[in-house]
């Protein structure tokens, strides 16, 4: 399976990546390394499960906020600043108005 990069470069998709980002999202959050090793299964089962031999590192990157929105809402904002390169506090609060917005809707 080949990742291909926001620059257009291809490389060998590596589970050890996502995993060290994951694990850098959760760093001092009460997530458990079980935690962390389920998602980090789900989302290579979910690469490998797609019948196409590349992947956008876009797509792999959406996985992985989605598990950890659902898993820690820190990790999650931790990610996401990083992935989508928050350039000023503007963007990163309107991330968090998002993520708000969306935690209300499903209380209701």
């Amino acid at each position: 399976m080949m990742v291909i990069k926001k620059d257009g470069r291809r490389e060998p998709f590596d589970i050890d990546k996502i995993k060290n980002g994951i694990i850098k999202a959760c760093e001092k959050r009460p997530v458990s390394m079980d935690d962390i090793e389920a998602v980090v299964s789900d989302i290579e089962k979910q690469v490998y499960t797609d019948v196409k031999s590349e992947i956008t590192s876009h797509e792999i990157g959406e996985m992985v906020m989605q598990h950890l929105k659902d898993l820690d809402e820190v990790a999650y904002v931790r990610f996401a600043s990083v992935y989508r390169q928050f350039r000023d506090v503007n963007t990163f609060m309107d991330e968090l108005k998002k993520l708000l917005n969306e935690r209300d809707e499903t209380e209701e």
